[in-house]
């Protein structure tokens, strides 16, 4: 099984240079891996300070992992922190954030490139954030005696590592000096196969979510201006193309009543002209706004990264990309201040996505007519959006803690 695995892994990484020509994100992926173990042993040369490595497959990864690197880093300052991405777009996003030392691509995993890797970065603790378990990486630290920890992990009985051929995948996960899950049932999975190292955290993305929520807002004078006269605000977060038939027609019914903002999930001039193109209403460019454009607009679109969790403390109401196609994006930024969330039907991997419509906070929907109607329950009923904004803060500031359980274990994992 190892044999296959090298072999997978090699034609993933050939069939991303085959397409990289023609497909902007393998490009990136592959510029960033050329040269990449001489770049790691340039930049950290002769640093002898102690390092802790942290992991995340992309920036979804990176949120859920940032509250615990912050706090290892408040209370271990004379430790530095390498950071390691393996999708292009968590490093190319963060890759200057200032909470890490080092950020780096992560490199292929090989045998030779584990070795080499830890070799320079020499770690006290590996962290993985939530998944992504690369097996050299891991059975390296594992050879070296470093101990390799998971965080936020979640379990599904479909898995691999449940199948009665999985064995070699479950080998992966005993090179964990321990896994903290974020449910009871994801642990329950673990000990099934016969781990022990496994306790339950829960999900480290809320302890981000309610510090956001709760920190001093980001001055945003064109927001303020397109809000200014109280109409009720959508918050149309990480949207795609395929979230916009189910939009549009909502929009265009309120669009008297309601003002939006809409942020793509993917910023490229298609997608901005499209949304211009489909949804209804004046519709303004956030990097061409001013305090004088905004007042007459209906949409303020934004072509850049890096506001939405700052724009739902805004909204009354907030519809979260994603869930007619691959997958739901990030619901708790907009659960963190009390929004009801509309959202396609593709959520069944989300935990809290499910917790949330279990408690009728959330609402999947599967075509326009379905979103229209459970819209205007809220908009004519605001007594039941109100209950709905208090269930959902309960649920949120519950779920926090994740970071402080985990950082309360770390003494006992991290090599001296």
């Amino acid at each position: 099984m190892l044999f296959l695995y090298n072999i997978a892994l090699g034609l993933y990484g050939l069939l991303l240079r085959l397409v990289a020509p023609f497909v902007p994100k393998a490009a990136a992926w592959v510029a960033g891996r050329r040269g990449l173990l001489a770049h790691i042993r340039q930049t950290i040369g002769n640093d002898l300070a102690p390092r802790v490595w942290f992991h995340c497959a992309s920036l979804g990864e990176f949120e859920q992992g940032r509250p615990l690197i912050e706090a290892y880093r408040k209370t271990h300052p004379s430790t530095k922190v390498v950071l390691t991405f393996f999708s292009p777009s968590g490093y190319e996003i963060r890759k200057n954030w200032p909470g890490a030392d080092y950020i780096f691509y992560l490199p292929e995993d090989t045998r030779s490139n584990a070795r080499a890797f830890l070799d320079v970065v020499q770690p006290r603790l590996v962290v993985f954030v939530k998944y992504e378990f690369w097996y050299h990486f891991l059975n390296e630290a594992h050879r070296r005696g470093i101990s390799a920890i998971v965080v936020s992990a979640i379990f599904r009985a479909e898995q691999v590592f449940f199948k009665p051929w999985g064995g070699f995948f479950r080998k992966i996960l005993t090179r964990f000096a321990h896994i903290f899950t974020q449910t009871e049932s994801s642990a329950a999975l673990l000990r099934g196969i016969g781990l022990t190292q496994v306790s339950v955290a829960g999900d480290t993305r809320f302890d981000t979510v309610v510090a956001t929520a709760a920190a001093a807002p980001r001055h945003l004078p064109v927001v303020d201006a397109f809000v200014a006269d109280g109409a009720p605000v959508l918050v149309a977060g990480s949207s795609w193309p395929e979230d916009l038939p189910a939009l549009a027609p909502l929009l265009q019914h309120y669009q008297n009543e309601l003002r939006v903002l809409v942020a793509p999930h993917e910023i490229s001039e298609t997608n901005l002209r499209l949304v211009e193109e489909v949804l209804p209403g004046q519709v303004v460019r956030y990097s061409k706004a001013d305090a004088a454009t905004v007042a007459q607009a209906r949409i303020l679109l934004f072509d850049n990264v890096g506001l939405l969790s700052q724009l739902y403390r805004f909204g009354k109401y907030a519809y979260i990309g994603g869930a007619f196609g691959k997958g739901l994006h990030n619901t708790l930024e907009a659960a963190a201040f009390g929004l009801p969330l509309f959202f396609g039907p593709t959520y069944a991997k989300f935990q809290e996505a499910i917790e949330l419509v279990e408690l009728k906070c959330a609402f999947p929907v599967h075509d326009a007519a379905e979103l229209d109607k459970a819209f205007r329950y809220l908009w004519q009923h605001e007594d039941a959006r109100l209950r709905l904004q208090d269930t959902m803060l309960d649920y949120v500031h519950e779920q926090a803690g994740a970071t402080r359980t985990i950082m309360a274990a770390l003494p006992g994992l991290t090599n001296s």
